[in-house]
């Protein structure tokens, strides 16, 4: 039986970035607290604990004081930053560069609308990312998640809408599609400005059409991810589309040994937030 690893699967660059800076912090100190899961994956938050990672929650942010705290790559609301300035803590920002500039790109649209602007963020709603962006606007954004949500809009009035990095480019398109055509019904000879901002990650974006091709080539795709992430589930249904044969696995003692009967090659592959060793070991009991 074949067994391949899809070389394009595994930590985005901002995931990598975060884990290293933890990591060089741990190897000095032996010790390092993290506001939040420093990615959506249990193993590899397990590995870092064994390190010395802690994760602490927001209410027991607010507690510390004179200490290191790691931002994960989701970024934070500007709030944190001042709770960390009053407490004394010192914070190791590892907020990815691309969601520090949508930051910065609702907090100016946010301090620029006029007439009753609105600012609508295409995002799940409570996620860490999108609790930063919504802190750019003083709690102020709306956030859509389906087209349900449209209803929290006031098609009437100027809006501006912006979405997480991590969010499908057809789900975000298709809410623009409807927004625009709500505004046409709604507002009638009122001329309302709609500012569209396609604000998502090309480098987690581009995983999807990618794996449509990958999940072709085999007879079975075992995808690897953590069950918290938003991102390990958009591309788990993404590779399922493609091929029926696959399925969702945290690591391999899930894997069902049925599933491999008669199969003569099987694809691995996983989320933005899955490690590369998780799916070798998977790979590695696949072979044994």
């Amino acid at each position: 039986m074949t067994i391949d690893i899809d070389n394009n699967s595994g930590f985005c660059f901002g995931v990598v970035n975060a884990i290293c800076k933890a990591e060089e912090e741990l190897g000095t100190f032996h010790e390092l607290y993290c506001l939040g899961d420093i990615v959506h994956n249990n193993a590899e938050v397990e590995r870092l604990k064994q390190k010395g990672l802690k994760i602490i929650t927001y209410d027991q942010f607010t507690k510390l004081n004179n200490c290191k705290v790691l931002i994960r790559a989701h970024g934070e609301p500007p709030e944190t930053y001042e709770i960390a300035r009053q407490n004394n803590i010192e914070l190791i920002d590892a907020s990815c560069s691309v969601v520090l500039k949508l930051q910065k790109r609702i907090r100016k649209s946010y301090l620029e609308q006029v007439n009753g602007g609105q600012i609508i963020i295409f995002g799940k709603e409570g996620h860490a990312e999108v609790n930063g962006l919504v802190g750019q606007t003083e709690g102020k954004a709306i956030v859509l998640s389906q087209l349900a949500d449209l209803n929290k809009i006031d098609f009437t009035k100027p809006i501006s809408i912006f979405s997480q990095t991590t969010m499908s480019i057809e789900e975000f398109n298709l809410i623009n599609d409807e927004i625009r055509k709500r505004m046409v019904s709604e507002m009638k000879k009122i001329d309302v400005p709609l500012s569209v901002n396609d604000t998502i990650c090309r480098q987690v974006s581009n995983r999807a059409p990618m794996l449509r091709q990958f999940v072709k080539l085999y007879d079975v795709i075992i995808f690897v991810s953590g069950k918290e992430s938003s991102n390990g589930k958009y591309l788990f249904d993404v590779c399922k589309s493609v091929n029926p044969n696959t399925y969702f696995v945290t690591g391999p003692t899930e894997i069902d040994r049925a599933w491999l009967n008669g199969v003569e090659n099987v694809g691995i592959c996983g989320a933005t937030s899955t490690p590369r060793w998780l799916m070798e070991e998977v790979s590695n009991y696949l072979k044994s």
